[in-house]
């Protein structure tokens, strides 16, 4: 699908200068020495979450955003973004013309600076951030749904996703893809890039695997029985 694999994607986010307000953004976002109270006293069932699930925050750069807002044209209702950061996803689909937008964010800090970010730009009464961990949110209802997760996150949300998501539902993920999935569109390269899944056509996709996984284990239980006659 790909030439570029997660590796070279960490390496690249790690050499790029995302500047002070980045900088200050992430301080925000991780909460400092407040938020790792937060975590060690405050909140003890945060450490339940195990070390690979648990994503680090990295803005969200604008050619980002613009490669999601582009794979998802024409599309039209909600838009839900899983792990929402600062929110910016969220408050340009609102731009956009998705309603309702809603940012599913576990850090409290985030989800502070997100609703900030919305009354700043005017349109806090209009778009919703909730403090909510994504594996709980449902998702039956989502025709429009984003991510900018990490690939040990993104392997094990398929199995939701392709449980939950209507067939008419459009997937976008930002900065990793999904490993096991086929992508219907892709838009920018390099860290920047975006992929758009289709869930009509990575069920019939999973379908597929599944059915000749079988075959071959119908086969192989064959050839085991001829052995043994012999």
């Amino acid at each position: 699908m790909d030439d570029n694999g997660p590796d070279k994607d960490f390496a690249e986010l790690k050499t790029r200068d995302i500047g002070g307000w980045g900088v200050a953004q992430i301080a925000a976002g991780s909460g400092l020495a407040v938020y790792a109270m937060w975590v060690g006293i405050l909140q003890p069932g945060f450490r339940k979450v195990p070390l690979r699930l648990q994503v680090p925050y990295i803005p969200a750069s604008k050619a980002q955003v613009d490669h999601v807002m582009t794979l998802l044209r024409g599309r039209k209702g909600g838009l839900v973004d899983l792990g929402s950061g600062d929110g910016r996803i969220v408050l340009e689909a609102h731009r956009q013309g998705f309603t309702p937008a809603v940012g599913y964010e576990l850090n409290p800090w985030l989800v502070l600076m997100s609703r900030f970010h919305a009354w700043r730009a005017g349109h806090h009464e209009k778009v919703s951030y909730r403090r909510e961990d994504l594996w709980k949110v449902n998702l039956t209802e989502c025709k429009n749904v984003t991510v900018f997760l990490a690939p040990s996150v993104l392997s094990l949300l398929q199995q939701k996703l392709e449980a939950e998501l209507p067939d008419d539902a459009l997937m976008v993920a930002g900065r990793f893809p999904f490993p096991d999935w086929t992508p219907c569109r892709i838009e920018g390269h390099g860290v920047d890039r975006a992929w758009a899944y289709s869930m009509q056509a990575q069920r019939r996709n999973t379908f597929k695997k599944n059915d000749r996984q079988l075959t071959d284990i119908d086969l192989n239980k064959e050839l085991t029985k001829e052995k043994g006659s012999t």
